[in-house]
């Protein structure tokens, strides 16, 4: 009756004509269980917590690494403030939810009314932060153990969890929907029975269990509720009164992150994935903090005796968001760090860089030829997956001919505009406002950027993760709309026809955090304060929230006859947007043949290698002045002469969070290794340092001059990098690192005892 009664209320409106600027909601019709305002204590800065986890080793310890992330900068992101200005709009203190997940600390401690996040402290726009997450409690009714088969847990932790989940109102049923449990005990939680600290501690299985990502990222719109049984029809609530259930599969789906994986095969039989595994031996993937927050060799605290750990899990969270950090930078200079931003840009690059592999296939056809291109998700959820609006993945492909000539472009994106030719597959999904419930808030049916107030999914094309089945991902609220995809398939396969002359076909797949037009939405519909603007400003300035190239394949079907070299690069432009990094840009070289890439000097020392026409170089030293070039190269291998020089110096260092300065490690200037100890008998970490980009080998030889272990091989950008190796595979004695860049290398001598 109460569904039923909503939609002829609709129905009457929409007869009488009656349409609402708004939709009338409060409150009420945001309140989910869980810890509630002021139950939880007060969320100590994390400036406290760097006392002992930080400033003792950037490439594993806690504090930098996450400052380098998102979870760190959710609440000074002004992408979420412009957001969450328009939802509040269009249904009024929405904006309370938002502020759950983006700012606990603020919503825990009163401050998230009004909910425009305007009363928010220092201390709230720390993000998801420390104390938060390591007060965590499972939830769970009284009298049931979430681990009965943990006696650490039933022995210590149980009693505490069961006394503060009594004294709560209502216990969420799952974790979703930001309907988190925070103890108001003080006690830091954790996943190591063996831990031992100065402060109060509790053991947390919970920490190694991904239910406790799924808190923050299965996310529904409680305003709306599910039709019966009725796949994707939604209807609002009566307002002003709590959602009528508090299961996420009964609400409007905004992300099912965490759904699309427990419905994978990484969640139910895991998942050979080793570019994502970090330290774990076997490879093998199967929760959420196994890629984002993956183990790696490392000392949990600076204190003398902490152990060194293989399992030590990294905090950085990275997702794909290379884009906020710099905004963030920008807007609170005296609250981030910059080096750990940096740091956090280059790990969320590589994250990308590994969840997609490409293939090409090429078959003659009746005119031309077939080009097929096949994108495969290496992740355990859909690809992409997370806030809907405005995040897309594409193909871009290219077609030359015998003289190197570009004959044929599919998904063209200008880098000086933002703007996408939309002639090619782009991978996304488009949520949007139905014909029912069109009449009801003045806005025509069809795909909406209004994110509050859409109530149905116009297409989703996003490819899905191993695992699965229509059936099992339509019970998540996330099938495939508009398209198929048969059961099993974690690939897809897109043609293009290319015509005869056609000679080389180059394809790469791009990844973008948002588009123009979103960001030009956010600013235009903004009737309440200046973080549209704000955040238009950010975008246009600081090169459009530029792709990220994922991958790139090639495939020759004719010889290439090409001696000439590219032109060279021009307007070249250097800008200095922190006390670490300059960004570059140029204008595209055009040329006879395919420009393959672009080569980056500083100082005239070679710095990397991009396929597009920009970069941002990071690590650099603050108050320091640096001169650029590029070249560019082709297929052929022809280089072209130099660009103009450009030149920029870096901003005056500023300190980390809590004004605390950060060390900024430099890009070194010669090829170096570090072992952490020249005897080893476990997996250890190795450093090196690249002075420029390049591909890089690590090898291990035995006194006989014969190579034992191949421990990587493959292109590395300048800096500091680390990798693993475990000795198990050899036998105890002496041995020789070597780390070769190009033609120069580097050695260590090393001794297993085993």
């Amino acid at each position: 009756m109460r569904y039923a009664a909503g939609i002829l209320a609709c129905m009457l409106i929409a007869l009488v004509g009656v349409v609402w600027a708004q939709v009338p909601t409060d409150l009420s019709d945001f309140f989910l269980p869980g810890s509630q305002p002021l139950e939880s204590g007060n969320l100590e800065h994390p400036d406290k917590c760097d006392n002992c986890h930080g400033g003792y080793d950037l490439q594993a310890e806690p504090a930098f690494n996450w400052r380098g992330g998102m979870m760190a900068q959710a609440a000074r992101d002004p992408f979420y403030f412009a957001c969450v200005t328009v939802s509040n709009q269009d249904a009024p203190d929405v904006g309370d939810l938002c502020i759950r997940c983006h700012s606990p600390a603020g919503w825990l401690e009163g401050r998230s009314v009004p909910t425009d996040g305007s009363a928010l402290n220092s201390n709230d726009r720390e993000g998801v932060q420390c104390d938060f997450c390591h007060k965590f409690v499972k939830p769970s009714g009284i009298g049931e153990n979430p681990y009965p088969g943990d006696a650490d847990y039933t022995s210590g932790t149980y009693p505490q969890d069961q006394s503060y989940l009594g004294t709560i109102t209502a216990i969420p049923s799952v974790s979703a929907n930001g309907m988190y449990i925070v103890d108001n005990n003080n006690a830091k939680r954790g996943p190591f029975v063996d831990a031992a600290a100065r402060h109060q501690m509790l053991y947390s299985p919970f920490h190694r269990d991904a239910d406790l990502c799924g808190t923050c990222h299965d996310v529904s719109n409680p305003v709306y509720n599910r039709i019966g049984g009725i796949t994707q029809m939604y209807a609002p609530n009566d307002w002003q009164t709590p959602p009528p259930s508090d299961d996420p599969y009964t609400m409007f789906p905004v992300e099912r992150t965490f759904s699309e994986w427990t419905k994978s095969d990484y969640a139910n039989i895991g998942v050979f994935a080793p570019q994502f595994a970090g330290n774990k031996p076997d490879g093998i993937v199967s929760t959420c903090q196994d890629c984002h927050v993956k183990d790696v060799l490392g000392a949990g605290c600076n204190k003398k005796g902490a152990p060194i750990r293989p399992d030590m899990p990294l905090h950085d969270m990275t997702g794909g968001n290379t884009v906020v950090p710099s905004w963030t930078a920008a807007l609170w200079p005296n609250e981030v760090n910059t080096a750990a931003l940096d740091a956090g840009v280059q790990r969320a690059t590589e994250m990308l860089q590994k969840a997609a592999t490409l293939t090409l296939a090429v078959q003659p056809a009746s005119v031309g030829y077939t080009v097929t291109v096949t994108v495969t998700n290496e992740t355990g959820h859909k690809l992409p997956s997370g806030y809907p609006e405005g995040r897309r993945i594409w193909l871009n492909v290219k077609v030359y001919d015998v003289n190197g000539g570009l004959i044929n472009e599919f998904g063209h994106y200008d880098f000086s505009t933002g703007i996408l030719q939309h002639d090619t597959k782009i991978y996304e999904i488009k949520p949007g406002i139905s014909a029912r419930l069109a009449p009801i808030v003045g806005l025509p049916a069809e795909p909406s950027f209004h994110f509050v107030l859409n109530d149905t999914i116009y297409n989703d094309n996003r490819i899905p993760p191993r695992g699965f089945t229509n059936s099992a991902y339509d019970s998540i609220q996330s099938p495939p709309v508009n398209y198929t995809y048969l059961d099993g398939q974690y690939w897809d396969d897109t043609e293009f026809s290319v015509p005869a002359e056609a000679a080389l076909v180059v394809a790469t797949l791009y990844y973008q955090a948002t588009s123009k037009e979103y960001v030009e939405f956010l600013q235009t519909e903004n009737q309440t304060n200046n973080w549209g603007n704000i955040l238009y400003d950010l975008w246009n300035t600081t090169g459009k929230a530029a792709p990220v190239a994922m991958a790139t394949e090639r495939y020759q079907i004719q010889a290439i006859e090409d001696n000439q070299p590219p032109t060279a690069p021009s307007n070249l432009t250097a800008t200095a947007v922190s006390s670490a990094q300059i960004d570059l840009a140029w204008d595209a070289s055009t040329d006879n043949f395919s420009v393959a890439g672009y080569n980056v000097y500083r100082d005239g020392v070679q710095v990397a290698t991009t396929i597009d026409p920009a970069y941002a170089d990071t690590r650099l030293q603050p108050s320091t002045t640096y001169s650029y070039y590029v070249t560019a190269f082709d297929e052929a291998g022809n280089i072209s002469t130099a660009s103009n020089t450009a030149t920029a110096t870096t901003n005056q260092q500023k300190g980390g969070g809590g004004g605390k300065p950060r060390a900024i490690s430099a890009v070194p200037h010669a090829l170096d290794v570090y072992v952490h100890s020249n005897v080893i008998s476990q997996p250890t970490r190795i450093d090196y340092a690249l002075p420029q980009s390049g591909n890089v080998s690590i090898e291990v030889y035995n006194v006989m001059g014969q190579r034992v272990t191949l421990i990587y091989s493959g292109w590395k950008s300048a800096g500091v990098h680390s990798a693993m190796w475990s000795p198990a595979e050899v036998s105890s004695g002496v041995y020789f690192l070597r780390v070769k860049l190009g033609s120069e290398f580097v050695t260590r001598k090393i001794t297993v005892l085993r």
